[in-house]
């Protein structure tokens, strides 16, 4: 077992796991890492606790320091710089007249390295563009072609529930997400209904996903459509509901009647 601290670079971003060594860290705290882009600045989002050695990934890098108010103000002069990038990169791309949409700017804290976020209908030849980004400001550029739902999560928005998105406000990583998941919580097909406004299927279908594979799985539902007989008559199944185990049934004089599945049975 190792003792690892969780430390985040982006709100919403995905956690990574380093050594915290003799510095007592607790969430909540700035730190300054190395990482594979070169030195960066963090925050604690999960304390000192132990982790089997397969849940990290080789070679497990230390924490070097917590961060100090010096350390601070140079992040929020690099937030300034990005603004400032984002700019002069719009403006050479426009130059150049390439089809892609710039998304974001990001500094290393060492200022080793700028990366450029950007979309894209295809595949871009960017080559010129990074000789002409690196002749103003003098350090190593990348630039990276992100995805749709990347997109939304570095622009953030109003979900339809009112909320803002999830992706931008604490999911790490995307899961895969399929139409079979909304199939099983009967829900409506449409695309409008069930997409984000990364026009993908909506994250959150996941979130109730396993609950109603699991209910299906243990007890077999009425299939919607089906004549079924009831102790108050014959019927048609109409809807079923999953978590709760219920069929909603129209009986043959119009009445409407929602009971537990065990109390259906299917005619032959």
């Amino acid at each position: 077992m190792l003792i690892v601290v969780g430390i985040r670079f982006k709100k919403a971003g995905k956690i990574y796991y380093f050594d915290p060594g003799e510095i007592r860290l607790e969430p909540g705290d700035s730190v300054i890492v190395e990482t594979a882009r070169g030195i960066e600045f963090g925050d604690v989002v999960i304390g000192p606790r132990e982790v089997t050695e397969d849940q990290i990934i080789s070679p497990l890098k230390p924490v070097q320091r917590k961060a100090t108010a010096e350390d601070v103000a140079k992040v929020n002069e690099n937030r300034r710089k990005e603004k400032e990038a984002m700019r002069i990169c719009e403006q050479k791309i426009q130059a150049h007249g390439l089809p892609m949409n710039l998304v974001d700017v990001e500094y290393t804290f060492d200022v080793n390295k700028i990366i450029f976020y950007f979309t894209a209908e295809g595949r871009i030849d960017f080559r010129e563009l990074v000789k002409d980004l690196a002749s103003v400001f003098r350090t190593r550029i990348e630039l990276r072609q992100i995805g749709v739902r990347d997109e939304a999560k570095f622009m953030n928005g109003i979900g339809c529930c009112g909320r803002s998105l999830c992706c931008a406000t604490f999911l790490g990583d995307f899961e895969p997400v399929s139409i079979r998941m909304a199939k099983d919580q009967n829900l409506s097909l449409n695309p409008t209904k069930i997409s984000g406004i990364c026009g993908r299927l909506m994250c959150c279908l996941k979130y109730e996903s396993d609950c109603y594979g699991g209910c299906s799985k243990k007890i077999v539902a009425p299939t919607v459509g089906k004549d079924v007989i009831t102790v108050e008559g014959e019927g048609r199944v109409v809807l079923v509901n999953q978590q709760k185990k219920t069929a909603t049934i129209i009986l043959s004089d119009g009445k409407t009647l929602i009971i537990p599945w065990e109390e259906v049975v299917e005619k032959e």
